[in-house]
Order: C-alpha cells, then sequence, then structure tokens
C-alpha cells in the first residue's frame, strides 16, 4: 500500500495539470533559479527557449515565468548579472515573459551590503520568490529547476 501513494501522488498531479492546461489552453511553466552560477543560468535560459519553440511549433500558447532568489538573485541584478543581455532580448521577443526578483533577498541583500540593489528593468520584484513559486504551482504551473 505505502509503495501505491506515490504513483497515486503523481497521477493526481498529472491530471491536475492536464486539466490546468485543458481549462485555458495554455501550458504554463516556472522556472526557479537559485544559484550564482552562469552555468545553471544559461541552461534555465536556454531550457525557455526550447520549451517555447516546442510550443510555438506545435501551435500552442506558453506562459513562462523565471523566479530568481538567494544567490540566483544575480542573474537579476543589474551590475552583476552574466545573462542580462540574453534577458533583454528574450523580454524583446515575448514581453509577457516575466522575471521575478525576491524581494526577501533583496532586502538581505541591502542589510549587508548598506546599498540598494539594482535590477535590470525586465525583472519586477516579488516579496517572496518561495511563495511566489507556490502560487505558480497552485495556479497550475508545472516546476522546473535547471
Amino acid at each position: 500500500m505505502k509503495k501505491l501513494i506515490p504513483v497515486v501522488a503523481f497521477v493526481a498531479a498529472a491530471l491536475f495539470s492536464f486539466a490546468a492546461f485543458a481549462a485555458d489552453g495554455v501550458h504554463k511553466i516556472a522556472f526557479h533559479v537559485d544559484q550564482n552560477d552562469p552555468a545553471v543560468m544559461n541552461l534555465a535560459l536556454n531550457n525557455v527557449q526550447n520549451v517555447k519553440k516546442y510550443y510555438a511549433d506545435k501551435g500552442e500558447a506558453l506562459v513562462v515565468e523565471i523566479v530568481a532568489y538567494g544567490p540566483g538573485l544575480n542573474m537579476f541584478i543589474a551590475d552583476k548579472s552574466p545573462v542580462k543581455e540574453r534577458i533583454a532580448a528574450m523580454s524583446l521577443e515575448d514581453p509577457e515573459m516575466q522575471f521575478s526578483a525576491c524581494g526577501n533577498t533583496m532586502a538581505a541583500m541591502k542589510k549587508k551590503t548598506g546599498q540598494d540593489v539594482v535590477l535590470i528593468s525586465e525583472a519586477k520584484v516579488v516579496e517572496s520568490g518561495v511563495v511566489r513559486l507556490t502560487e505558480l504551482q497552485e495556479e497550475g504551473y508545472a516546476y522546473v529547476k535547471p
């Protein structure tokens, strides 16, 4: 019986994800970045581009949000981001794509350095990155952590 519970949970999650897609006809994916590693940041952006192409080729709609917190917030910090040019280009291609920066992480960085954290223009501040990822999953978004 104990072995059956994970299988049932997986099937229920898959059905819920399908139901969320079927309800509005849009695929929804939340990408999570929490590492200050250019390879991880580029992998997340590569994943976004690949999935966007996949669904575009099928003629299906897609909504993407990248949420960064902790050390991963460097992805969105104007003078530190190793991927800011890629984000700018991707944002021009898809103005609906969301780049969410954790306000809690920003506050901790400001407290530590005594300086404001300046984000790239594409990023918007959310109160908590973890809470934002939770909300997105509750709204039927698939979760990807590269």
